[in-house]
């Protein structure tokens, strides 16, 4: 029954802890404190710690049994929520959740408070009927919704580490199929200038004489691109392709062609849809991501000097930093026409994340998830950028990234949800999942 979990997630679900606005700034503190003494109220410490400014959600409850020679699993989930904005497309209010069609509604019920909830409620039913087979280690933050690094710097100073790591904030491929990201694309986020005079010119005194600034950026970006839509050689260096399992999996996710159709968009190239899954979380991607020069609004007859771009590179898994950082700005020195002026500035990088897709865990977890639901997951990747999921495989810690969350969830838009049902079951499946590591 939906009463036995519903008040008290609803109780979770209510405090409007929105990170990027910070007029909520308490309520974040508040859900975070919310999250420790659920912990304690279980038999566990746990404590919110002050990272720099940044409130931490850090708590454990031990295994029933000799925890000191139990395996020992750290979960994570964060406790801040997306704004609600536009309130005037929500059905129900967004901080009071409403059971409506089978579907819980509220903001943070998806991503991430009610997935976090699951893993919390499994570890302390276990511990009260004196079950649990492993140590449960709790790190979650208060900022992922504004993509702070606080419990990135956690997971590395943190002395004791753990045998695996477990993160529900994903979610299935379609209603009955879980799956598992075993590996997550990394960034490297560049601002590049690129001048070629002194000042603007008038384009029927100097147009064809003069170099364009805008045109020799727009030049200078394509090299990096070969004409089948992959990236230069460099830009490839490191790239751990996908397993023949990955590969098989892949083909139970929906077709590449539908993912482009129903977001508007339109295929790169021929290739491009039928190689989705294979570009987008397998390859290296560079994107422009503004770009400014002259006068694009106004009429005017300028030459323009000056030209601007921010552009990314997202690193597929095995793919360094440095060695790609590195890489772009050689490559755009070297595509630059003579006489231009160029500027690279790196504003932002993470690594790349690569879970073993053979490592025990991913097997045990495998064996927990179809005990409950009658499916194993598919082991799939991601073509967004996860800090944590790097932090992890750097202390070599495999980590388990899954969760209940369907496509039409809303994540980050009016009408989150998440179905009733995957509440309890959920919490069943983490259970399971608890159990199976303890044989790590």
């Amino acid at each position: 029954m939906a009463s036995e979990w519903f008040d008290e997630l609803a109780e979770f679900l209510r405090i409007p802890s929105i990170s990027a606005q910070q007029e909520h700034a308490a309520d974040v503190v508040r859900a975070g404190n919310w999250v420790c003494e659920l912990i304690r109220a279980a038999g566990g410490d746990a404590r919110l710690e002050d990272w720099n400014g940044q409130p931490l959600a850090v708590g454990e409850l031990r295994a029933s049994r000799d925890p000191e020679r139990a395996p020992t699993v750290i979960c994570y989930g964060h406790f801040d929520v997306q704004p609600a904005d536009p309130l005037e497309l929500w059905h129900s209010r967004p901080f009071e959740p409403e059971i409506r069609d089978g579907h819980l509604y509220a903001r943070g019920v998806a991503d991430d408070k009610g997935q976090l909830y699951l893993l919390l409620c499994a570890a302390r039913e276990l511990a009260a009927a004196g079950e649990l087979p492993v140590n449960v280690r709790f790190a979650c933050d208060g900022e992922e919704e504004t993509g702070g690094h606080s419990i990135v710097e956690f997971i590395e100073a943190d002395a004791r580490g753990a045998d695996a790591a477990v993160i529900f904030d994903s979610g299935m491929i379609r209603r009955g199929l879980p799956a598992f990201n075993i590996a997550t694309r990394g960034l490297v986020y560049f601002h590049v200038e690129l001048s070629t005079g002194a000042r603007d010119l008038h384009s029927g005194m100097f147009g064809g004489a003069a170099l364009n600034a805008a045109h020799a950026l727009i030049h200078t970006l394509a090299q990096l691109i070969a004409a089948d839509g992959r990236l230069a050689q460099d830009l490839r260096a490191g790239i751990i392709p996908p397993s023949a399992q990955e590969l098989e999996d892949w083909k139970q996710l929906p077709a590449g062609e539908l993912e482009l159709s129903e977001q508007g968009a339109r295929p790169a190239d021929p290739l491009a849809a039928q190689e989705f899954y294979l570009r987008t979380c397998a390859e290296p991607a560079l994107d422009v991501n503004g770009i400014e020069s002259g006068s694009p609004h106004v009429q005017k007859t300028v030459l323009p000097v000056r030209a601007a771009a921010n552009v990314s590179v997202r690193l597929a898994p095995g793919q360094q930093v440095q060695v790609i950082a590195e890489a772009f700005e050689r490559l755009l020195r070297e595509a630059a026409p003579e006489g231009a002026e160029l500027s690279v500035q790196l504003l932002s990088s993470s690594p790349a994340g690569v879970v073993p897709p053979d490592a025990d865990a991913i097997r045990l977890g495998q064996d927990a998830f179809q005990q409950v639901l009658g499916v194993r997951p598919a082991l799939i990747r991601t073509g967004g950028t996860l800090p944590i999921v790097a932090a992890f495989a750097q202390r070599e810690i495999p980590t388990i990234i899954s969760g209940f969350s369907l496509p039409d969830a809303n994540i980050h838009a009016p009408n989150e949800n998440l179905p009733a049902e995957y509440i309890p079951l959920g919490i069943e499946t983490a259970k399971a999942l608890f159990r199976e590591l303890g044989r790590l």
